[in-house]
C-alpha cells in the first residue's frame, strides 16, 4: 500500500481516483487494464457503502425472510417453517457477508490490479491535483496527467427537525449494521430503503410503522408495486400510514425512548426511527470551489461521464445523480475508464448512443430489483414516463398467477407482470414484474429493452415450459390479440 504519509511529497498518476466503493474500483481497474498508472483515494473502508452499509449487508438480512415466506407457500415444506427466525444467526451471517466491517481482501485486489490505494481524504486542491490528508493529518500531493475521477458516492439525508441529533436516528447504514432488532421501529419514507428494512426488521420481530408523505410505497415504479408489496408488509403485521409527515422528535433520555410527531397532531413512540427519505452528494468537502465547482453540488456529466466543461475531470456513480444503484454505478466506471484510455490515444474515441464510451444505458434502461417479499423488478421507462416523454405507447398486463411456472413456485401466488410498448416502433421501452421469484427474470426484460428487440423478434424466444418466465408468451399473446 501507498504511503501517504510523507508530507509535502508529490507523486503523478495517469488517473487519480477519489473513492474506492465499487464504482472507484471499477474505473482504477479498466484504467490499469489500459495501461495507466492509477491512485486511488478513500477515506473510509475499501469497497465502500455497497459493501459494508448497503448491498450486501441489506440482501444478506432479507434472504432468510424471503426465502422463508417462499417456503411457507410449499405444500409439504410450510408445516416446518412457521417457527421464527434465528435472529442471531441471521446478523451473523450480516456481518459474514459485511466482511465484519474489514477491507484487507479488497485492498489486496485493489493492488492486484496494480493499482496504488492511498489512505485519506482526497480533496481537489486545483486542476488534475488531488491532496489526501492522511489520519495523522500530515498531507501528500497527487498530480493526474490524464484523469481524476470523483466516485465518492452519495449519503443518507436526516431532514431537519426540531431536536433531530439528541434524537440519534438510524440511517441506512445503521438500519443494515444494527446488532439487535429494535422492539419499535418507525420507518420514514417508502421508496427502496424503507420497505427493505420494514420487511427485514418486522420479521425479525419488530414492530415496524412506516410513514409516508406521498399516498403510496416505491413511487419511482409502476402503482401497483407498492401497492403489492403494501398489501403484504400489512399482512405481515407492519402498519403503513400516507400522507404523513413528521415534524419532531423528542428522546429525553439517552437510553430511553423516541417520540415522533406528526403534522396531523398525532405521536408515536418508539425505540428506533430509521429516515429512509433520499440521498445527497458526497461533494461537500472535495474542494470543487477551487475549480469554479460548487461544493456540495451533484455533477453533471456527458455520456462518458466527463464533468461537462472540463476536459479532465470525471464524477462516475451517485455524485452524478444519473441512477444511484450499484451495478449502474459500476456500468458507468467501466465507460468512464475505457473512455479516459481512448482520450490518451489508446483507442478511438466512440461516445455515439450504445457506443463503447457513452453511458446510454443510464437514460432508459435501467434495471433495479427490491428485495422485499414480494420482490419487485424494473427496467426502463414506466407507463407515466414514457408517455411524459411523449410517446406513443400501449401497456400490456398479465396475472403472474396465471402463469403454471408461478403455481408451482408458490400456492396462493400473487404478482404481476407489465410491459410498455412503443407502438411506432414495436420495442419494449420499459418492463415490471412483482411478484415473488422475479428478481433472477429481470435480466430478461434489461437484455430486451437495452437491445431494442423487435416484438416480432421477441415472438420467437420461446420461454421453457413450466417457468416463471412464460409470462413473456403471455405478455405478447395479449398484445398481439
Amino acid at each position: 500500500m501507498t504511503d501517504a504519509g510523507k508530507n509535502s511529497e508529490r507523486s503523478a498518476y495517469d488517473v487519480v481516483v477519489i473513492g474506492a466503493g465499487p464504482v472507484g474500483e471499477n474505473v482504477a481497474d479498466r484504467a490499469r487494464a489500459a495501461g495507466l498508472s492509477t491512485a486511488v483515494v478513500e477515506s473510509e473502508l475499501v469497497g465502500g457503502e455497497c459493501s459494508y452499509w448497503a448491498c450486501m449487508p441489506s440482501k444478506a438480512l432479507l434472504r432468510p425472510v424471503v426465502a422463508r415466506a417462499d417456503a411457507r407457500r410449499v405444500p409439504g415444506l410450510s408445516a416446518a417453517v412457521q417457527g421464527p427466525l434465528d435472529v442471531e444467526a441471521v446478523l451473523a451471517h450480516r456481518d459474514e457477508e459485511a466482511s465484519h466491517w474489514k477491507d484487507d481482501g479488497q485492498v489486496a485486489w485493489l493492488e492486484s490490479v496494480g493499482a496504488d490505494v492511498h489512505r485519506g481524504t482526497g480533496r481537489l486542491t486545483g486542476p488534475r491535483e488531488v491532496t489526501v490528508t492522511a489520519p495523522d493529518g500530515t498531507e501528500h500531493r497527487l498530480t493526474a496527467r490524464h484523469a481524476v475521477a470523483v466516485c465518492t458516492g452519495s449519503r443518507a439525508v436526516v431532514p431537519s427537525l426540531p431536536d433531530v441529533e439528541e434524537a440519534r436516528p438510524w440511517t441506512s447504514r445503521e438500519a443494515t449494521s444494527a446488532k439487535e432488532a429494535p422492539g419499535r421501529l418507525v420507518i420514514v419514507g417508502g421508496g427502496v430503503v424503507g420497505v427493505e428494512m420494514a420487511t427485514v426488521w418486522q420479521a425479525l420481530g419488530s414492530e415496524v410503522t412506516l410513514l409516508i408523505r406521498g399516498s403510496g410505497l416505491l413511487p419511482k415504479m409502476e402503482p401497483f408495486a407498492g401497492e403489492l408489496v403494501a398489501d403484504a408488509l400489512t399482512e405481515a403485521g407492519a402498519r403503513i400510514r400516507t400522507g404523513v409527515s413528521v415534524t419532531a422528535l423528542r428522546r429525553p433520555a439517552p437510553d430511553g425512548p423516541v417520540t415522533v410527531e406528526l403534522d396531523d397532531g398525532d405521536r408515536i413512540e418508539a425505540d428506533e426511527i430509521l429516515f429512509a427519505t433520499g440521498r445527497a452528494p458526497r461533494t461537500d468537502d472535495l474542494g470543487l470551489e477551487t475549480i469554479g465547482l460548487e461544493p456540495g453540488s451533484w455533477l453533471t456529466v456527458d455520456d462518458s461521464c466527463r464533468v461537462e466543461g472540463t476536459d479532465w475531470l470525471y464524477a462516475v456513480g451517485d455524485v452524478n445523480h444519473r441512477a444511484l444503484l450499484t451495478h449502474q454505478g459500476k456500468y458507468q466506471a467501466r465507460i468512464a475508464g475505457a473512455a479516459i484510455a481512448a482520450r490518451t490515444g489508446k483507442t478511438p474515441l466512440d461516445t455515439a448512443p450504445w457506443g463503447a464510451h457513452a453511458a446510454t444505458a443510464d437514460h432508459g434502461a435501467v434495471p433495479q430489483v427490491v428485495f422485499t417479499d414480494p420482490e419487485a423488478a424494473s427496467v426502463g421507462l414506466t407507463l407515466a414516463e414514457a408517455e411524459r416523454a411523449g410517446h406513443r405507447v400501449r401497456a400490456v398486463d398479465h396475472d403472474l398467477a396465471a402463469v403454471a411456472g408461478s403455481g408451482l413456485y408458490a400456492d396462493g401466488y400473487r404478482g404481476r407482470a407489465r410491459m410498455i410498448v412503443d407502438l411506432d416502433r414495436e420495442i419494449l421501452l420499459g418492463v415490471t414484474f412483482v411478484g415473488p421469484g422475479i428478481g433472477e427474470l429481470l435480466h430478461s426484460a434489461t437484455i430486451a429493452v437495452a437491445g431494442e428487440v423487435p416484438i416480432a423478434r421477441l415472438w420467437h424466444a420461446v420461454p421453457a415450459y413450466p417457468t416463471i418466465s412464460e409470462v413473456w408468451l403471455r405478455l405478447l399473446e395479449a398484445f398481439r390479440g
